[in-house]
C-alpha cells in the first residue's frame, strides 16, 4: 500500500505559509480526487485543499489551527499501487524532527557572557498561556521588535480562533512606536511603551444581540484603520453625462448576453476609462515607500466585490490596460461570480494598484471611498440617474433629460495634490462621457 503526501500549496507569491481551520475528513476516511480534505486561510483570502489523489486517509501531521509553511507536508493518504510507504514515512519522520527541532530552539535560553538574558529577549514559544497558537513569522517580528509573550497575548487577533496575524503585530507596532515612552528609572529597567487608544468597551443591554465578527470582517476593520492612519485622504466629486453611454450599453445589453452567455455591465467600461488615465498620470497609478515613489509598471484594477454575508473582497484585473473591453468584460463577470461563490485564489485579490468600488450597485448617488492601501487612489462610481439639465446648443440653452452620475476619487494628498486628482477625475469622466456610440463589442 502506497502511501500519497499531500502538501500545504503554493498560494501566491508574497504568500509563504497558511492555517489549516479545518479538516473536512478523518484518519480512516475514504476520499476521492479532487475531493476536499481541508480548509485553509492566510491573511487574504479562504480556500480548500482538494486531493489529487483517491485512497484512505492514513494521518495528518498537523493540528486545526496551526499555521504550515508552504511545501511541508500536511497528510498522508494510503492508496493502491507500489509501496512507497517507506520514503512517505522517512519524509513525514524529517519534517516532524525538523518542527520538533525548531520547537525545542525556539523555547531555548540564549546566553551572552554567562548570563541568560531577559524574557523579553526570549525566543517565543509557538502557543501561549492563553493556548493561542503564533505563527513562526509573528514569534519572529516579536521577538526583533522586543514584545514578550506576555505582551503578545494582549493583542487583539484577526485570525482564526484569534490568532495574531502579521498584519495585526504590524499595526500594533506602528501605534506603539507612535506613543511616547517613559523615561526608565534604571539601566536595566525595560522602557515602558503605553498601548493605543481603542474605543470604549459597548456593554450590550437586555435584548440586544451579539455577534461576533468574522475572520474577514475582521480584516476589513483592520484594513481601514491602517489606510485612515497612513494616507491623507482627499476627496473629489465630479458629475458627468454619460447618456450616450447608456443607450449604447441598452443597444448592445441583450445581443451581449446572447452571444456571450453573461451581462454586460457597467464595471468593464469604467475600468477601461481608469485604465486609460492611469496610463495618462502615471502617478495615481503609484505607492508609496518611505520617502520614495514608486511608479507602478503594471495596471493592475482592483473591483471591490459584495460578499452573500455582507463582507467585501477586492479582486484584481492584472494588466487591465492590455485588455479590451470583451476581455475586461469577460474579467468582471468571472472575477464576481467566484468572489461570490469563495473561490477566489490569494493571487487574485493581491498586486492591486487601483480600486473601484461601485457605489450605484445600491442606488447610492456618491460616497468617499476609502484608499487600498499600498494603493495611492481609489474611485467610487455612483447610481445613474436621469435628471432634467441645462445643455448649450448653437440656439441658445434648452433643458433637457440626461443621464448624469457622480464619480468620487479618494486620494493620498501626501503625493497628489489636488490639481493633479481632479485633472486624473475629469479626464475618467471624459472618456465616460465621449463614448463612442458606433463601437461595437
Amino acid at each position: 500500500m502506497a502511501k500519497f503526501e499531500i502538501v500545504m500549496p503554493k498560494l501566491g507569491e508574497s504568500i509563504t505559509e497558511a492555517t489549516i481551520t479545518k479538516w473536512l475528513k478523518k484518519p480512516g476516511d475514504k476520499i476521492a480526487e479532487d475531493e476536499a480534505i481541508a480548509e485553509i486561510a492566510t491573511d487574504k483570502v479562504d480556500s480548500e485543499i482538494p486531493s489529487p489523489v483517491e485512497g484512505t486517509i492514513s494521518e495528518f501531521l498537523f493540528e486545526e489551527g496551526e499555521t504550515v509553511e508552504i511545501g511541508k507536508v500536511i497528510a498522508l493518504i494510503s492508496m493502491e499501487g507500489e509501496d512507497t510507504a517507506e520514503v512517505a514515512e522517512d519524509k513525514a519522520s524529517k519534517t516532524k524532527k525538523e518542527d520538533k527541532k525548531k520547537f525545542e530552539k525556539s523555547v531555548e535560553i540564549t546566553v551572552s557572557n554567562g548570563q541568560p538574558e531577559s524574557d523579553e529577549a526570549q525566543a517565543l514559544p509557538a502557543k501561549g498561556t492563553s493556548g493561542r497558537f503564533y505563527s513562526p513569522l509573528v514569534r519572529n517580528i516579536a521577538k526583533e521588535e522586543g514584545i514578550s509573550l506576555a505582551e503578545l497575548e494582549n493583542i487583539e487577533g484577526s485570525g482564526n480562533d484569534n490568532r495574531v496575524t502579521k498584519d495585526d503585530i504590524l499595526v500594533y507596532l506602528k501605534a506603539r512606536k507612535d506613543k511616547p515612552a517613559e523615561k526608565a528609572d534604571s539601566p536595566g529597567q525595560a522602557i515602558k511603551i503605553e498601548k493605543s487608544t481603542h474605543a470604549p468597551d459597548v456593554k450590550p443591554e437586555k435584548g440586544d444581540e451579539v455577534i461576533g465578527m468574522s475572520r474577514l470582517r475582521k480584516l476589513i476593520v483592520q484594513h481601514m484603520l491602517a489606510s485612515k492612519d497612513t494616507s491623507v485622504h482627499v476627496t473629489s466629486v465630479i458629475e458627468i453625462d454619460v447618456t450616450n453611454l447608456v443607450n449604447w450599453r441598452n443597444k448592445y445589453k441583450k445581443v451581449f448576453e446572447q452571444r456571450e452567455g453573461e451581462k454586460l455591465t457597467f464595471t468593464p467600461i469604467f475600468i477601461q476609462a481608469i485604465a486609460k488615465t492611469l496610463r495618462d498620470y502615471p502617478m495615481i497609478n503609484s505607492s508609496i515607500s518611505g520617502d520614495n515613489i514608486i511608479l507602478r509598471k503594471n495596471i493592475n484594477i482592483g473591483m471591490a466585490a459584495a460578499m452573500p454575508d455582507g463582507n467585501l473582497i477586492v479582486p484584481v484585473i492584472k494588466n487591465a490596460d492590455h485588455k479590451n473591453l470583451l476581455g475586461l468584460a469577460k474579467s468582471v463577470n468571472d472575477l464576481a461570480i467566484r468572489a461570490r461563490n469563495n473561490k477566489l485564489q490569494p493571487d487574485e485579490i493581491q498586486g492591486g494598484t487601483f480600486t473601484i468600488t461601485n457605489l450605484g450597485t445600491f442606488d447610492t448617488i456618491f460616497g468617499t471611498p476609502i484608499i487600498n492601501q499600498p494603493q495611492v487612489a481609489i474611485l467610487g462610481t455612483g447610481a445613474i440617474k436621469k435628471k432634467p439639465v441645462v445643455l448649450e446648443t448653437e440656439l441658445g440653452d434648452t433643458i433637457a433629460i440626461r443621464s448624469m452620475m457622480y464619480l468620487s476619487m479618494s486620494y493620498d494628498h501626501r503625493i497628489i495634490d489636488g490639481a493633479l486628482g481632479g485633472m486624473a477625475l475629469k479626464r475618467i469622466g471624459e472618456y465616460l462621457q465621449n463614448w463612442d456610440v458606433n463601437q461595437t463589442i
